[in-house]
């Protein structure tokens, strides 16, 4: 008879690895009603979402030397970050960003599993952090949501699904305005709110955005974490035996019991209350070991210790750990594997930093005009045209010089002089004219000085090309 339970109970223990926790098995979506969590990582968590909407909502406010702080305007390919300007022909930078933005997603899940995804990521916190916590004020908690989706429609029920919806829209209108600051910039949004009527194209994809952005958070939710993106899928090439990930003990759980205080406990410390299912706020049950699903928000971990120590148990039952650490009762440590991985992330990022700072404001192409050999200017020189091509990033419009450095030659201006605007290209002509004495070798390596004024700017090499003439 045990025997016939226990087949019959495997494969509903099991089910999980063949469907996701929000499906049931006619294939139908079913409803997540995460209960609100409470406990010492949620707080945590409360405190990091707070730091990240003040990091949010003041950033477009933030100029450094006349420019934002950030600025992502995709239509105009201009991006500002940390106040320095990036262009098209910047792009290898952008590059470099996403093979070390990916790098480090690698590295940093395999050493530490999908913390990124519980603490900072945005679809997390703006889910469980601001649209959950307004659903339960709205509508009440797990149980009240539950029984309101389930019973028909009364008055109240409308007023208060009307509420939320009009809230969650409103608020999505708001965070989508900050969101296009981040891309035309502050100044051209409140120009753009003062003129509606000339930016009819641009409130009505903000309005569209918005309507896309409440749907995420009204109906989506957790779908995004776990149809939508790829890092859940990334997950079971990147962690290994030794990542840390919110794990259950199983070796000091199992075996599973409801806890009877009359008796004498003989099994595991599990209890079997499933409250570490009843507030995910992606439906799992933790138990079944590390899922795709999982996104590491600790709401599991803060649900059991509250049941451990009502219980009068030691709390630490789901918690974070590696594989191995459960499998040989070891304390998560800073492993040689995670101190290699810390290390890499810390020189990508270094490195990333410096070819950020070091970034040129005003960058300056000097090449001889194409198709044109040398010219000879009267008995005793020779000339080469260039063309010369500058691009300036500073807010300041900037009349340049060109002089030609440590040469007795001479530079003859095609032209007007070079007037650079602020944060555009200017382009010009000139004649190198050097004395036929000092050309000793087919190319001359020349250096030419950029000036404002009095001021050098910036040096660039060019190289003449002339005939050689004996000295003898």
């Amino acid at each position: 008879m045990n025997n016939t339970n226990n087949i019959e109970q495997e494969p509903k223990r099991e089910a999980f690895r063949d469907r996701l926790a929000t499906i049931d098995a006619q294939g139908k979506r079913k409803w997540i009603f995460a209960q609100k969590p409470k406990g010492k990582f949620y707080n945590i968590r409360t405190y990091v979402s707070f730091f990240f909407f003040l990091i949010f909502v003041t950033l477009p406010f933030i100029h450094l030397n006349g420019r934002p702080l950030f600025l992502f305007n995709i239509p105009q390919a201009k991006f500002i970050i940390f106040g320095k300007v990036f262009w098209p022909q910047d792009f290898f930078i952008f590059g470099i960003i996403m093979i070390t933005f990916i790098v480090f997603i690698v590295l940093f899940t395999a050493a530490f599993g999908r913390l990124f995804c519980g603490w900072v990521c945005p679809q997390t916190i703006f889910m469980e952090m601001l649209f959950r916590k307004l659903e339960y004020a709205i509508e009440g908690s797990a149980a009240k949501q539950k029984l309101m989706a389930e019973s028909g429609w009364t008055t109240e029920k409308i007023v208060r699904k009307a509420t939320k919806h009009i809230v969650f829209y409103l608020l999505a209108f708001i965070i989508a305005n900050f969101f296009l600051a981040y891309i035309i910039g502050v100044q051209e949004l409140w120009a753009m709110m003062k003129h509606p009527a000339a930016n009819v194209g641009t409130l009505a994809s903000l309005f569209v955005f918005s309507a896309v952005f409440y749907a995420v958070y009204a109906f989506f939710r957790e779908q995004a974490c776990t149809v939508v993106c790829p890092y859940g899928r990334l997950q079971g090439v990147l962690l290994d035996k030794n990542s840390m990930v919110v794990a259950y003990d199983y070796k000091r759980g199992e075996e599973r019991k409801k806890i009877n205080k009359k008796e004498e406990r003989a099994a595991g410390d599990c209890i079997d209350c499933f409250q570490c299912v009843k507030v995910c706020p992606t439906g799992i049950d933790i138990r079944n070991g590390t899922q795709m699903e999982c996104v590491g928000c600790t709401a599991c971990i803060d649900a059991c210790d509250h049941m451990m120590e009502s219980v009068g148990f030691k709390k630490g039952l789901i918690r974070y750990a590696s594989e191995n650490g459960i499998a040989n009762n070891e304390k998560l440590h800073y492993t040689r594997r995670m101190k290699m991985y810390s290390v890499l992330l810390v020189v990508l990022l270094g490195l990333l930093t410096v070819l950020l700072v070091t970034q040129k404001e005003i960058k300056a192409t000097v090449m001889r005009t194409p198709g044109l050999l040398f010219q000879e200017k009267g008995k005793d020189s020779v000339s080469n045209l260039y063309n010369i091509k500058i691009v300036n990033k500073t807010m300041n419009d900037i009349p340049l010089t060109v002089k030609l450095e440590d040469s007795n030659g001479t530079i003859q201006q095609v032209g007007n002089a070079v007037h650079v605007k602020k944060e555009g290209q200017g382009a010009g002509s000139f004649f190198i004219i050097l004395p036929k004495k000092i050309i000793t070798q087919r190319k001359t390596v020349l250096q030419v000085g950029l000036y404002e004024g009095d001021k050098k700017i910036l040096t660039v090499k060019t190289n003449f090309l002339g005939p050689i003439y004996s000295t003898n």
